[in-house]
């Protein structure tokens, strides 16, 4: 199975470390973030890995020659000239990919959960959607916005009461909110539906998502009692370490 791990961010949030390392290397447990994604991804049955690099590239280089890509094949999408943001380093990556229509699956370097990975894949596949993003209860000011049958429909921020996409109306109970959780699956084919000027270099694919949610089937894969944290903030590096020890 085919993954890619987002790691080209500048990890401004846990500045001063990110001033002399990328985020990706940040040590969690004694072990970088970016080696805890990929052992988790190996163990799940993903042999395939594509990692993006933009801060201090060649050190991510560096360590994956040293650890022998962790004995599977792993490839770099180089964002050294320029930033892509999530959507622009997912369209990269499967442009590259040159397949007709495989899931890959995409995980943020800096989180962690106790998700089943391939579970999540099998039900991507199983419900024929373009994407399917993993999503939690968690409580937070922003959510995504789905119908009964979990498709994504919307987006609010009720700290301001902004909606995404333009013209979408919020209405209290109507929908079903979940926070999202940086992990998904999505279909090289989508690529192909990343067209005009919006879609070209950096943007964000939460935002394309939200754009097109109306013609494109995305959907939402909810897990109850989903442990996961978000390991890029420095409030959260000791969190992180109680977190994997309890896993």
């Amino acid at each position: 199975m085919k993954a890619m791990i987002f790691a080209a961010g500048l990890g401004t949030r846990l500045k001063p470390l990110t001033d002399t390392m990328p985020k990706a290397l940040v040590p969690i447990c004694g072990k970088p973030m970016l080696q805890h994604v990929i052992e988790k991804l190996k163990a799940s049955g993903f042999n395939d890995i594509i990692i993006n690099v933009h801060h201090f590239p060649q050190q991510i280089i560096d360590f994956l020659a040293a650890n022998n890509s962790f004995g599977i094949k792993i490839t770099i999408s180089d964002e050294s000239d320029m930033l892509l943001d999530t959507g622009g380093g997912m369209k990269k990556a499967m442009k590259a990919l040159n397949c007709t229509d495989t899931p890959i699956l995409f995980h943020n370097v800096d989180i962690l959960s106790d998700c089943d990975l391939t579970s999540l894949v099998e039900h991507h596949i199983s419900s024929c959607a373009v994407a399917t993003l993993l999503v939690s209860s968690r409580s937070t000011q922003r959510y995504l916005l789905f119908d009964r049958q979990m498709r994504l429909k919307g987006w609010v921020n009720k700290a301001t009461g902004s909606t995404k996409p333009a013209g979408f109306t919020y209405r209290e109970g109507e929908y079903l909110e979940y926070a999202y959780s940086g992990i998904e699956v999505a279909n090289t084919r989508l690529a192909d539906e990343m067209t005009g000027n919006e879609c070209n270099g950096k943007f964000s694919i939460i935002d394309f998502y939200l754009d097109n949610c109306n013609r494109l089937d995305i959907h939402g894969y909810a897990v109850n009692n989903l442990k996961i944290i978000d390991i890029g903030k420095p409030e959260t590096l000791h969190d992180a370490e109680t977190f994997l020890q309890n896993l």
